[in-house]
């Protein structure tokens, strides 16, 4: 294979990464982990040094959740330390140089004292939007299962079942890797057989082969305490009817919806009552604004629709026509004065005949 040389001609800043992390922490890392904490290096170079949650959640379209189990990971493996208020709110992150491999991983604690290398403050708005935890949490570092462990998981029957079935979905063969995922979401999270068969059937169904994107629904699953199928039923169909729509009408794709978008969603439907139809409608019009997903906007004007006293997109249709009634109203108006200016003047009176009379009088004097 031919050696390929890399040139760099820019004179551009730089985020230092330790060969330790690239040679013993980032391959056995989940990648989404990886982007965290290389994100959180490049924070540590910019000049204020501050990190949140929800900046990083924007950023890589997650939520705030998947966030903090990245940092928890990494906190597992010494490379962080987490550090808490007395609200037990995030409020500080250390780096750590734990000089071992991971396999030789051991937690922090005061036994095993680490070099500090550096901090970074998380910011107050990150601290008042983290959420509590739920009683049920999975883990925060994702283990890595043995061969032993993976070939005793697809010996039992219903496994090997669940396996054939998943691969008829994906109409394509597991990997190794998709095996470790659905073993996660079997051992780690407590799912049953039959509701990781249902988790791939929904998402499947609402076009979403990627395992990836299964895992983050998996996960909300666990943490939502849903352990049968008409529960996980009933979650679905309550997301999918509205929720989607919504995802679908600003343009949101690539992620889950976080909890204040949730919460917004939620207001029109049960405060405001208004039907899919309205909520969709103030979506696009969204859109059509401000040319990118907005819940603050669309909030806004599903509550000016509330005030005046929308039940049906006619109602709508009425407001729009009598708007433009005013707007046109206004607009001839202002034509109506602007002409005006040129005629509110006094008008002179003239004596044509007397004024001929004076001009001959002074040729002939």
């Amino acid at each position: 294979m031919a050696r390929i040389t890399l040139r760099n001609d820019k004179d551009v800043s730089a985020t230092y990464v330790s060969n330790q992390f690239i040679d013993h922490y980032m391959t056995a890392a989940n990648g989404e982990y990886v982007k965290i904490y290389l994100y959180l290096l490049r924070c540590m170079g910019s000049s204020d040094a501050s990190f949140s949650l929800s900046a990083a959640a924007d950023k890589f379209e997650h939520t705030e959740k998947d966030i903090q189990r990245a940092l928890k990971y990494w906190e597992k493996m010494n490379l962080l330390q987490l550090e808490y208020d007395g609200d037990k709110k995030l409020s500080g992150i250390r780096f750590l140089d734990s000089g071992q491999h991971p396999s030789g991983h051991t937690s922090s604690s005061p036994e095993h004292p680490q070099e500090e290398a550096s901090f970074v403050s998380a910011s107050p708005q990150a601290q008042g939007k983290e959420q509590k935890a739920p009683p049920m949490q999975p883990s925060s570092a994702r283990p890595s299962y043995t061969s032993a462990q993976m070939a005793a998981f697809r010996e039992k029957e219903n496994i090997s079942e669940l396996l054939f079935v998943t691969e008829h979905y994906l109409k394509r063969p597991l990997t190794s890797t998709d095996i470790q995922t659905i073993f996660f979401w079997y051992d780690e999270l407590k799912l049953s057989v039959e509701i990781i068969e249902y988790l791939i059937e929904y998402c499947v169904g609402k076009g979403h082969t990627s395992l990836r994107y299964m895992d983050k629904v998996a996960i909300a699953w666990q943490e939502e305490g849903i352990r049968t199928i008409e529960q996980a039923k009933r979650a679905s169909s309550a997301y999918g009817k509205l929720h989607f729509s919504v995802m679908k009408a600003l343009g949101i794709s690539g992620r889950n919806l976080v909890a204040s978008e949730i919460a917004c969603i939620d207001k029109w439907d049960k405060t405001y009552g208004f039907t899919p139809d309205i909520i969709t409608e103030a979506c696009r019009r969204t859109i059509s604004a401000t040319h990118q997903p907005s819940f603050e906007y669309a909030d806004g004007i599903l509550r000016k629709w509330y005030e005046q006293g929308v039940h049906h997109l006619n109602d709508i249709i009425k407001l729009d026509s009598e708007y433009q009634k005013s707007k046109t109203a206004a607009s001839l108006s202002n034509k109506a004065a602007s002409a005006n200016r040129f005629h509110n003047f006094q008008q002179r009176t003239y004596d044509y005949d007397k004024l001929e009379q004076q001009l001959l009088n002074n040729r002939n004097p």
